[in-house]
């Protein structure tokens, strides 16, 4: 009956109602997209940046982060190829030996990154393959390299050319050999695409004298939520004493500096936008009070108990906020699953705007985020405003004197 009579009070004053109701549907409509937007273009960036080469989580021995050196690598043996059966969550494993070389080719010398990797777990990971621009990709057993695009021009080589790669091994060993290019990859980080080598692990481990030796394992997750878990998990399993466990986030702290900057321009930017329907709705309900003084003043003198009054009025209030907030979100779910399934892609946008994302390694493709938490995040931070603003009605009529309110 409550619920009845406070949805006929609505629509007693039309204009006032729907302006009140458009004023709290735009704001959900425009909170919830930026949200969905701005979370599914984050989402692609990290799944862009990480997956690009570091995985979601790292296992190394215990003090390689801060010390990248080859000495500090470790055997690799039966308990690792396990982690995958043991954590469901895991999708693959990638052992990798990475240690830097000099590489030659005529007259051009210059330092690189060699990564020793097995290949088809490292194209699970990283999909490597696909960043494949000429000559064919590497195979378990080859003795050979495959060059990124910005090295082969500080090189100067051709497909089928053979560079001289010198190094350090493990624990001061020697480290010499000649391998033909195979294929010539191309990263969108303008870092990685001057520095890359990669080679087949067991070529990687017999150039290096490193022998059944690996300097990081990366981690493959079927999603990305799933990361605390999975920490949990390898913590329980090996001993941090002996082993570093990271996760994306701690690899990679100033890409979470940026994701929280720019989280923090949108709160602000959502603060506005909800102050601004704080005044809107509480201007609706100082115009309500006002206009049925006399209304509340015959209610009570005849005996209508204040708490029901006051209990029926809160519920006018929180109505149109639910109805406001209902329109906006179901007007904003086409909307975001339209740019859910046909992102906006600002690789037209000129050359500029493709550097500069690319030289944070993710390509200009934004997306947004079809998640129901952001729809119904939305929705709760409505009722409670408008909850919240509906107790100046409940005061007001607790303090109403009855005389006084019909002679007004």
């Amino acid at each position: 009956m409550f619920f009845k009579i406070a949805f006929r009070n609505i629509w007693r004053n039309k204009g006032r109602s729907l302006i009140t109701i458009a004023s709290i549907f735009f704001a959900v409509l425009f909170s919830s997209f930026m949200n969905s937007f701005q979370k599914g273009a984050w989402d692609r960036m990290l799944d862009n940046v990480v997956n690009f080469y570091y995985g979601y989580a790292q296992i190394h021995k215990n003090g390689y982060w801060e010390d990248q050196t080859i000495n500090n690598s470790f055997k690799y043996d039966e308990k690792f190829e396990s982690i995958k059966s043991e954590i469901p969550k895991i999708k693959e494993i990638t052992p990798r030996l990475e240690s830097f070389a000099l590489a030659s080719f005529g007259q051009q010398t210059t330092g690189m990154l060699i990564v020793g990797t097995d290949p088809e777990k490292e194209n699970t990971l990283t999909e490597l393959k696909d960043k494949l621009i000429e000559g064919s990709y590497l195979e378990q057993n080859d003795k050979a390299v495959m060059v990124a695009e910005g090295a082969k021009k500080q090189l100067g080589i051709s497909m089928g050319d053979t560079i001289v790669l010198i190094s350090q091994g493990y624990h001061g060993v020697n480290a010499a050999g000649k391998y033909p290019v195979k294929g010539i990859i191309k990263f969108a980080s303008p870092d990685l695409n001057k520095k890359m080598i990669y080679m087949p692990l067991a070529e990687s481990q017999y150039f290096f004298g490193a022998e059944n030796l690996i300097t990081s394992l990366g981690l493959k997750l079927d999603d990305r939520n799933d990361i605390p878990v999975v920490m949990k998990n390898l913590k329980a399993k090996f001993d941090e004493e002996e082993f570093e466990l990271m996760d994306w986030s701690q690899m990679i702290p100033e890409l979470v500096e940026a994701q929280k900057t720019d989280a923090a321009g949108n709160y602000i930017f959502l603060l506005v936008l909800y102050i601004l329907i704080t005044f809107g709705i509480f201007g609706t309900i100082l115009m309500m009070v006002k206009e049925r003084e006399y209304e509340f003043g015959v209610l009570v003198s005849i005996g209508m108990k204040r708490r029901i009054l006051s209990f029926t009025t809160w519920i006018e209030v929180v109505l149109l906020g639910i109805i406001g907030a209902i329109a906006g979100i179901i007007a904003c779910i086409p909307l975001v699953y339209y740019f859910h399934k046909n992102p906006i892609d600002f690789s037209q946008a000129g050359e500029e705007m493709n550097e500069a994302y690319e030289k944070w390694g993710f390509d200009p493709i934004m997306p947004t985020a079809f998640e129901v938490d952001i729809f119904m995040f939305q929705a709760l931070i409505v009722f409670i405003l408008t909850s919240l603003l509906a107790t100046y009605a409940i005061y007001k009529i607790w303090r109403l004197k009855p005389i006084e309110a019909m002679r007004s």
